[in-house]
């Protein structure tokens, strides 16, 4: 890939000088009509309002010139290309593959994954829909009523999103849970509340080497031994694997006909498309899981196809990059004004932060500026009585995306529109502020908080679909813009291993620092 240093571009400087002019002007002086009407983006049922960002005209016409003369656009074309991408893996990045149509696939020279997708997509929709139908029996003949995903990072947090989000499509009876975490505590918990007898185990593991997914089948295959007295759970119609790694899977006891398989080239942060979304499927239907996918692929179309002026992807990265490397933010918040996108936040801090937490150039050069921000957030109207705070009179600029749902059927009408009103005047108040000379210097609200928001028209399958595949394209430009690999992972494996070899009593001091010793004599391991 060709080389390229943000700050070593053409614009780089004439944007630090702009810059530093924004920091001196008042936010409320930025807020009028004309500029209202020109930051503002609507696609795919999206409408994104970015006009309360400390930005002037000249800086975003100066990034948008900087964009037109970066590798994004070519990086963007090998991307759905399948292009070897990842460069540290020497893999593509396949997941917008996940939906896209058989044509284009193979016109893009993606004919071979398009046949294996078609197989995987079947499997997905056959399981769902005999799960759905009450035709899935365990091994006492009884139809499964509870489905348990097995998974960790991106085989739970994507699934368990869409899932909570897409509550209103919901089947009647099916329930599905979610266990990721290490810790027994809710593994026990849930496991006290089910009958073995009607219970699904979904395992969803690319590797199938993942520690705290292995550890939680295993308790649960004992779980199924001591309850309904299986010589081997694993081989029984209570579990289901989805993995990229079908040998090691197939090891474990699993049966191939209950092994559901996606490609290695599909990163576990963007696996909720492939079969890993199987739990999404069997929640609310295949037709809405295709329904999600068809969303996601709407926004593929527009981000690849649209001028960097009007792409919404590209502008939201480029808003990022204004605030991370010239004004200095540090962090970035995601507010979601609606609870059902509760877990938006946590499946944008590893979207984000595991793309683009890195320090090191495709080239393996260390990268000269700050790359991604700490990202984090809550619901609204929650967080205002938590951190906001700090949002409005803090000494950390920190910028927002607030996301609301424009109509919302499952709530009632004046909660929503009192839902809506703040958040509206939250991004409002960010960046007026509030000046009174006959107010106390702890009533003064400095504004000049920068702010988007963006409305779904409703909270759909498509809409969901096409909002994550926006986080996912920003992501990306952001990691061009960097020119760092958005798809490798390599910083969460030696505390992996570190961990691995002390379960395995392998662990020696010379590999530890003193006060882990010291830990580790104080828990007389």
């Amino acid at each position: 890939m060709e080389k390229f240093s943000l700050s070593e571009t053409a614009q780089w400087p004439r944007l630090r000088e702009l810059a530093a002019e924004i920091r001196a002007t008042s936010g409320s002086d930025l807020l009028d009509s004309r500029r209202a009407a020109r930051y503002r983006l609507e696609e795919c049922g999206i409408y994104l309002d970015y006009s309360r960002n400390l930005l002037s005209d000249a800086a975003l016409d100066a990034l948008l010139e900087l964009a037109g003369q970066s590798p994004l656009a070519a990086h963007r074309d090998a991307m759905f290309q399948g292009a070897a991408i990842n460069n540290t893996e020497q893999r593509p990045a396949l997941h917008a593959a996940l939906r896209a149509n058989p044509a284009q696939l193979v016109a893009d020279g993606l004919g071979d994954f398009a046949a294996s997708l078609k197989f995987q997509q079947r499997d997905i929709r056959a399981i769902s829909e005999r799960i759905r139908a009450g035709a899935w029996l365990g091994a006492t003949g009884k139809p499964v009523r509870d489905v348990i995903n097995l998974g960790i990072g991106g085989s739970d947090l994507g699934p368990k999103l869409a899932c909570e989000a897409l509550k209103e499509f919901a089947h009647e009876t099916i329930r599905c849970h979610f266990l990721a975490n290490v810790d027994g505590e809710p593994l026990v918990s849930t496991l006290r509340e089910l009958d073995p007898a009607r219970t699904l185990v979904i395992v969803a593991s690319k590797s199938f080497t993942t520690q705290e997914t292995l550890l939680n089948a295993n308790t649960v295959a004992q779980w199924f031994r001591e309850r309904l007295e299986l010589a081997n759970p694993f081989a029984s119609p209570h579990f289901i694997g989805i993995t990229a790694a079908p040998d090691k899977a197939l090891r474990s006891g699993i049966a191939r006909e209950r092994l559901v398989e996606f490609d290695e080239s599909i990163g576990g942060r963007y696996s909720l498309w492939s079969a890993i979304g199987l739990p999404i499927a069997v929640s609310t239907g295949y037709a809405n899981f295709a329904r999600l996918l068809a969303g996601a692929h709407a926004m593929d179309e527009h981000f690849r196809r649209a001028p960097f002026a009007s792409n919404m992807p590209v502008i939201l990265a480029l808003l990022g990059i204004w605030q991370r490397n010239l004004l200095g933010a540090e962090s970035h918040a995601v507010i979601p004004y609606c609870e059902r996108l509760g877990n938006l936040p946590g499946y944008l801090q590893q979207l984000d932060m595991e793309s683009n937490g890195k320090s090191v150039t495709l080239a393996g050069e260390p990268v000269r500026h700050s790359t991604s921000p700490i990202v984090w957030g809550t619901t609204g109207t929650n967080g205002q009585h938590s951190f906001f705070q700090l949002l409005h009179q803090g000494t950390n600029r920190v910028p927002v995306d607030f996301i609301g749902v424009a109509e919302d059927s499952l709530s009632a009408a004046e909660h929503h529109r009192a839902l809506l009103a703040n958040m509206i005047a939250q991004s409002a108040a960010l960046m007026r502020g509030s000046f009174s000379a006959q107010l106390s210097a702890w009533r003064h609200y400095p504004g000049n908080r920068s702010s988007n928001v963006l409305l779904l028209e409703r909270l759909t399958p498509e809409t969901l679909g096409a909002l994550l595949a926006l986080y996912e394209h920003k992501t990306f430009v952001q990691g061009c813009l960097w020119n760092i690999n958005s798809f490798d992972q390599w910083g969460v494996e030696l505390g992996k291993q570190l961990a691995s070899e002390l379960l395995e009593g392998q662990g020696e001091a010379s590999n530890l620092d003193p006060g882990a010793s010291l830990l580790l004599e104080w828990l007389r391991w």
